[in-house]
């Protein structure tokens, strides 16, 4: 499959051509898969971090103008422009290429949807919980979460004047506040297939599903 294509959905019921349960099962199998890889896999762990990296990025060159009118600078009536123009390049993307992320994951999850409800299948169900996957985006991002905490508590609480100017204590707790939302989101994903695992792969949904002879 290309890497940018989801799988399809599956076809409707009229247009089902399976010649046995184990083939659509086949079928069925590879494409929860390839949706959970387009989910939890750590491509797309690292993708969030790019995103919150070039946020960082962002925000530190948007800061610089400030910085250089709160020193009187003189260069900052040819630099500043310049720098937030910067600034703006690198921002606007990876906010972007989060909300991207966000409308495809609830795609995903659709998608997942449509293909558990063909059957059941719990031998090879059980993989679509993966475990490994879900704990390492929920510690990673915890950590990520923790140290954008301290990154902004520490920026306003060790502050002295004369040494850090505003536009200093700013942008420390502008890159604190990015690394916690990025720590955040990756949580809340991890948490939020937790929580679809529960729903749709307990016993109690094997009766939902719709049965193909």
């Amino acid at each position: 499959m290309p890497s940018r294509t989801l799988p399809p959905p599956p076809p409707p019921p009229y247009l089902r051509t399976w010649p046995d349960r184990q083939a659509l099962l086949t079928d069925r199998g590879l494409a929860l898969q390839e949706l959970l890889r387009r989910h939890l896999g750590v491509h797309r762990l690292l993708f969030l971090w790019l995103c919150g990296a070039a946020a960082v990025i962002g925000w530190a060159l948007l800061m610089q103008p400030v910085k250089l009118i709160e020193e009187k600078d003189p260069t900052g009536i040819i630099l500043g422009p310049v720098l937030a123009i910067l600034g703006l390049a690198a921002l606007a993307p990876a906010v972007v290429g989060v909300v991207f992320s966000i409308r495809r994951d609830r795609r995903i999850r659709e998608l997942a949807d449509a293909w558990l409800a063909l059957d059941r299948h719990p031998a090879s169900d059980a993989r679509l919980r993966a475990p490994g996957l879900s704990l390492l985006w929920l510690l990673s991002s915890l950590a990520v979460s923790a140290l954008g905490l301290w990154a902004s508590f520490a920026s306003a609480a060790y502050a002295e004047p004369g040494h850090q100017t505003y536009a200093d204590v700013t942008l420390g707790m502008g890159v604190g506040l990015i690394l916690w939302l990025t720590g955040l989101l990756g949580a809340a994903k991890a948490l939020s297939h937790y929580r679809w695992a529960l729903r749709m792969l307990s016993p109690s949904a094997a009766g939902t599903a719709a049965q193909v002879p």
